[in-house]
């Protein structure tokens, strides 16, 4: 946990632009040089790829930067306790800081802990803690390409957001186009409605599945178009391993529930879309390993047909996903004179994963504010690209 500031920051911004993922520039090193990271709000450890390689000119080069610091096996953030890498750390033979990442997509990323220089908005952050990646594995190779590392933002002590020390951070992402703001300090502005509030889930004692520095809060029911999902409450509880919280996960694309909340989500969904969508009837096909709920949909319609809105309802607040949030087109497929779409509902079990997974797909449109001093995360509907206008991000 952060202790708050005595004297209020005033608020950095940035913008940030999504595709697969949300990216946002800013400056590392002395001379500074152009990065692109990944905004994930489920890692603690960032990284930039430190590896010159061919095709990728954006690399960050710790050579050329005078504040590069490589930290020993024998400093203390070495043995920093965090779930990002394994413990003990291993040491290179140069007795430097070695770690290695591993992420739920099976992808993975190796090097060593350094501290560098950020900058960002009007801030420059020294002796940043990060991960100084020269080799990994990719699952997305050509989105990867255009970026040059990940920044980490959950609650853990070597986040970016918690070696930054604002108490709180923001971020807005448009429906209309792929740009977004991320706001680091408080966002105090006229024209944003309140924020329905939503306390994070504590549990002191350390559980083999519960991601204890994660955003988690508590989902306590889903409605399609008002009509509660018939799941008893123990449903969305974690159980006693720490499987079954809900994350709150700006580096995955679209929200996975736990098997029995989204067969009944998909079972519903389907019955009030019957006669309006045509289902894919093909057994064989799972859209990014997850979601097997897919429609036909005609190539010459015009726009997608009246949804009903699913609402994910939560302690204190409610996330609405309506339209085409739920529904997304497969990319390059066709099937005669229609196109694919897929409910942007997956499976978590058939990703392996023991967890409710809020992705940043269904955030869109929803200003986000993660609220570490008072664990808390704070939500209401709003344009975001009227709010990077007014914000004068010329988005």
């Amino acid at each position: 946990m952060i202790a708050s500031r005595s004297a209020p920051k005033p608020p950095n911004k940035l913008s940030f632009n999504h595709n697969v993922s949300l990216t946002v520039s800013l400056t590392v090193g002395s001379p500074p040089q152009q990065v692109t990271m990944v905004l994930d709000t489920g890692s603690e450890l960032s990284w930039l790829h430190c590896r010159k390689t061919p095709g990728t000119p954006s690399v960050f080069d710790p050579i050329k930067s005078s504040s590069y610091t490589p930290i020993p096996c024998s400093s203390p953030t070495c043995r920093v306790r965090t779930r990002d890498f394994t413990l003990p750390v291993s040491c290179d033979p140069k007795k430097l800081c070695h770690a290695t990442l591993s992420y739920a997509d099976l992808t993975s990323v190796e090097g060593n802990l350094a501290a560098e220089t950020f900058r960002f908005g009007n801030s420059a952050v020294p002796r940043t803690v990060f991960g100084c990646m020269d080799s990994g594995s990719s699952s997305n190779p050509g989105e990867d390409s255009r970026t040059t590392g990940l920044l980490g933002m959950n609650r853990g002590s070597l986040s970016f957001v918690s070696q930054m020390g604002f108490p709180k951070f923001s971020y807005c992402i448009s429906g209309r186009d792929s740009t977004g703001i991320l706001l680091f300090g408080d966002a105090n502005f006229p024209w944003l409605k309140p924020l329905s509030y939503t306390p994070l889930v504590k549990i002191s004692t350390p559980l083999p599945y519960f991601d204890r520095v994660a955003y988690t809060v508590q989902l306590e029911g889903i409605k399609v178009s008002g009509a509660v999902l018939p799941l008893p409450k123990s449903v969305y509880v974690p159980d006693h391993t720490g499987a079954g919280q809900t994350m709150v996960d700006s580096g995955t694309q679209f929200t996975f529930l736990l098997g029995p909340a989204y067969t009944a989500l998909k079972s519903e969904f389907v019955k009030q879309t019957k006669g309006v969508l045509r289902v894919y009837e093909d057994p064989n096909f799972v859209f990014q390993g997850a979601m097997d709920l897919c429609y036909r949909v005609g190539l010459n319609r015009p726009g997608l047909p009246m949804l009903p809105t699913v609402s994910l309802v939560f302690r204190g607040a409610e996330m609405s996903v309506s339209a085409e949030k739920l529904l997304y087109k497969v990319p390059g497929m066709v099937k005669g004179s229609d196109q694919i779409y897929c409910f942007t509902f997956g499976n978590s079990d058939l990703l392996g994963v023991e967890a409710y997974v809020i992705g940043h797909h269904h955030q869109q449109n929803v200003w986000m504010e993660f609220d570490l001093v008072g664990s808390r995360v704070g939500l209401a509907e709003v344009r975001c690209d009227l709010a990077g206008q007014r914000l004068g991000m010329g988005l």
